[in-house]
């Protein structure tokens, strides 16, 4: 009864508007104030506890980097370059846009930071070259969630954290996985191009000259995901170490393309301390709540009530897409994440599924969800820079989603496009 009025609480606090680690806090004090025998002491010592982590340290560098790499010229020369190769292709701007987030995944983090940095690029671009404003917004939103998928990852450093799993490994593992999903949304493009369902220009093929020269502007940029990349197969750094090198080599970059003052880059330290703060107070407070869950067996109740319905592990795995897929559409990828890895990680492991094949399988269901409606996040940013109504952009997104919920399948149904990477690591 009392656990039952912990998620009545903390939905109630969700449906009023109120920040999401806020809700987590009230309704896990409401139930030790019912429940009566367990000291409120334990809220400060599971707080602190859970973030006395080493992988933890990775998140702000992260955090600062995709920032540094936004606002530091980098994302300007990673889209001349995709423009020169794949410009002239049917879709013509909009595959620049999906392989531009591609490449600047590799350094973003975030879908965040890769629809609001390179989002005003690509938007602005589209919109010149005669592209519908709102199809401009919806593949911004849709190519943004690439940025969380292949490395570095923010969601995938606080699933690390919450399930002690290897950050590395789930690096690795999200590379080819991200590839599929650009390319997918790229195959989508190139059809409604070709069926003119979409008014998508081409621009003319440029010549090898054009190619090299962006292709060189771009290569400092280029680097980054390989000094990730390789640094972790080669054993040579932990990601938190290479996350301090990437962030360094983006302040010289920053630096020597003239695009960074010591003014903006103060600005971008303190835009990034404030991003930091929000993400470890919610962490932090969702871990007494995950130990309130744990405790009453919830994972155990929730294990047995799908287990009920079927036993095979594929089909479970679908019910769980279904579920995270669902709570996209109405709450923040954070929010899910620190509610759900404590229910359905132990179910999962249980059921023998690879942990860094079931967190991609989380993390790309998550992201999905940032760009579905009522409340995808990427929608709301591509949406205010496009300056277009929200049910043009929700009509525009639709398409879009079949390949996102197809490269999820297939992430799913084929462990090895995850583990492959890893294993080379072993």
């Amino acid at each position: 009864m009392i656990l039952a009025l912990l998620f009545l609480v903390f939905l109630g606090l969700i449906a009023v508007e109120l920040p999401i680690a806020f809700a987590l806090g009230i309704s896990s004090i409401c139930y030790l104030l019912l429940e009566g025998r367990t000291p409120f002491v334990i809220m400060v010592q599971k707080m602190t506890s859970g973030l006395d982590s080493f992988p933890f340290l990775a998140l702000p560098l992260f955090v600062l980097a995709g920032n540094i790499f936004s606002r530091g010229g980098i994302a300007q020369r990673i889209f001349n370059f995709a423009r020169a190769i794949v410009g002239h292709i049917y879709g013509g701007l909009a595959h620049v846009n999906v392989l531009a987030s591609m490449i600047f995944a590799g350094m973003s983090g975030t879908a965040q930071a890769d629809a609001a940095g390179l989002g005003i690029i690509e938007i602005e671009e589209m919109r010149r070259d005669g592209f519908d404003p709102a199809f401009a917004a919806a593949v911004t939103a849709a190519s943004a969630i690439i940025g969380p998928i292949i490395p570095p990852s923010v969601i995938m450093v606080i699933f690390a954290v919450m399930t002690e799993v290897s950050v590395a490994s789930l690096f690795l593992g999200g590379f080819i996985p991200g590839v599929i999903m650009g390319l997918s949304l790229m195959a989508m493009i190139y059809w409604l191009a070709l069926t003119k369902r979409v008014n998508a220009p081409r621009l003319p093929r440029q010549s090898s000259r054009v190619v090299w020269q962006t292709f060189f502007g771009a290569l400092p940029a280029l680097v980054a995901p390989i000094f990730l990349v390789g640094g972790m197969l080669m054993g040579v750094a932990t990601p938190t170490e290479l996350g301090a090198i990437v962030v360094v080599y983006g302040i010289v970059l920053g630096f020597l393309y003239k695009e960074l003052t010591l003014r903006e880059l103060k600005d971008i330290f303190v835009e990034s301390a404030i991003v930091y703060g929000i993400l470890v107070f919610i962490i932090s407070i969702a871990f007494p709540f995950g130990w309130l869950v744990a405790i009453n067996k919830v994972p155990a109740i929730v294990a047995q009530w799908m287990l009920s319905l079927t036993s095979n592990k594929w089909m479970i795995l679908i019910l769980i897409n279904i579920v995270l897929l669902f709570a996209g559409c109405f709450m923040e990828t954070t929010a899910i994440l620190v509610i759900s890895v404590p229910v359905l990680f132990p179910l999962a492991t249980k059921l023998g599924v690879d942990p860094v094949h079931f967190g991609l399988i989380m993390v790309v269901n998550l992201l999905i969800g940032t760009c579905t409606p009522p409340f995808g996040i990427a929608l709301f940013i591509t949406m205010q820079i496009a300056r277009v109504p929200f049910a043009a952009i929700v009509r525009a997104i639709l398409p879009f989603l079949i390949p996102l919920i197809g490269g999820l399948l297939i992430i799913t149904y084929l462990p090895q496009v995850v583990l492959f990477l890893p294993g080379l690591l072993k």
